[in-house]
C-alpha cells in the first residue's frame, strides 16, 4: 500500500467524530446516500467510505457536504461551540492585521456566517483573485472600493453594497490613497485553506462607468 494512502484504521483514528456525524446529518436531512453524494459532487461509494471512516474528507468535500446538509463545517466535525453572546461591544473588537488589511470581528466566532469590519489600505492585495465556496456581502463605510467580479469591475462609494457568490472570481482594492473601510459578511470560510488565491492582475477590465 502506498504511504500516501492511509488504511481504514488510520483514517478513523485521525477523524473519529467525522464519520458518524456525516451519517447522522445525512439522515437528519432525509437524503439517501445516492442523493447526498450527487448533490455534493461525490460518488455514492466515496461518500459511503467517508461515513464509515475508511477515507478522510478533504476541506472542499466538507464544504460541499455542509452546503448539502444546510449546516457548517464545525458541526460536520462534531465541534460544540461554547455559548456565544449575541452582542459584540466596540471595546471588545480587537484589530487583527493580515496581508496589509486590518480586521475587527463584528460577530460571534464559530458561526456559519462571519461578520467583520475591515480596513483595506491602498495598494494592498489588489492583484489577488479569490475563488472559494460561499457567499459574500459588503457595505462601504468610508472611501471608495474597486470590486472585480469575473470580467467586470465596479467602483463602490460610501453607502454602496455588493452581494455575490464567492465562486465567482473576485478581487478587492481601495481606490483612494486613504484606503477604504467596509462591513463584510461571508459564509463557510472558517479556514484560510478554503480560499484559492491567484496572484497577478488581469487584462481587459470592463468598468461599469461609476
Amino acid at each position: 500500500m502506498s504511504p500516501a494512502t492511509p488504511d481504514a484504521g488510520e483514517a478513523a483514528d485521525a477523524l473519529p467524530a467525522v464519520a458518524p456525524q456525516l451519517r447522522e446529518l445525512r439522515r437528519r436531512a432525509a437524503l439517501t446516500l445516492e442523493a447526498a453524494a450527487r448533490a455534493a459532487g461525490l460518488s455514492p461509494a466515496h461518500l459511503s467510505r467517508l461515513e464509515t471512516g475508511q477515507r478522510q474528507p478533504s476541506l472542499p468535500m466538507l464544504l460541499a457536504l455542509a452546503r448539502t446538509y444546510g449546516t457548517t463545517v464545525s458541526e460536520l466535525l462534531g465541534e460544540t461551540p461554547a455559548d456565544r453572546d449575541a452582542v459584540v461591544r466596540a471595546p471588545d473588537m480587537e484589530p487583527t492585521a493580515a496581508g496589509g488589511w486590518t480586521y475587527w470581528q463584528a460577530g460571534s466566532p464559530g458561526r456559519g456566517m462571519q461578520a467583520l469590519r475591515v480596513h483595506v489600505p491602498h495598494g494592498a492585495q489588489g492583484d489577488i483573485v479569490r475563488v472559494h465556496p460561499g457567499e459574500e456581502w459588503l457595505y462601504v463605510l468610508q472611501g471608495r472600493l474597486r470590486l472585480r467580479l469575473g470580467d467586470t469591475s465596479y467602483t463602490l462609494a460610501p453607502g454602496d453594497s455588493a452581494h455575490f457568490d464567492s465562486l465567482t472570481p473576485h478581487r478587492i482594492a481601495a481606490v483612494d490613497h486613504g484606503g477604504a473601510d467596509l462591513l463584510f459578511v461571508h459564509t463557510l470560510l472558517q479556514s484560510p485553506a478554503a480560499a484559492l488565491c491567484l496572484g497577478g492582475p488581469d487584462k481587459g477590465d470592463r468598468h461599469d462607468g461609476i
